[in-house]
């Protein structure tokens, strides 16, 4: 049975994401100076823009 090609993963060229991780977002504000070191991550983050 073969794979669906949908699912295949090689050398092509990825799609933009929409969507970050938490620890992305975070690492964004705190290069911007949006964040604190020491502040909590527990509900809402402030809002980003997507990196390429």
């Amino acid at each position: 049975m073969s794979k669906h090609p949908t699912l295949k993963v090689g050398g092509k060229i990825m799609k933009k994401r929409n969507v970050m991780k938490k620890f992305e977002r975070v690492n964004v504000l705190l290069e911007d100076k949006r964040w604190k070191e020491g502040d909590k991550v527990l509900n809402k983050l402030p809002k980003t823009k997507v990196i390429v």
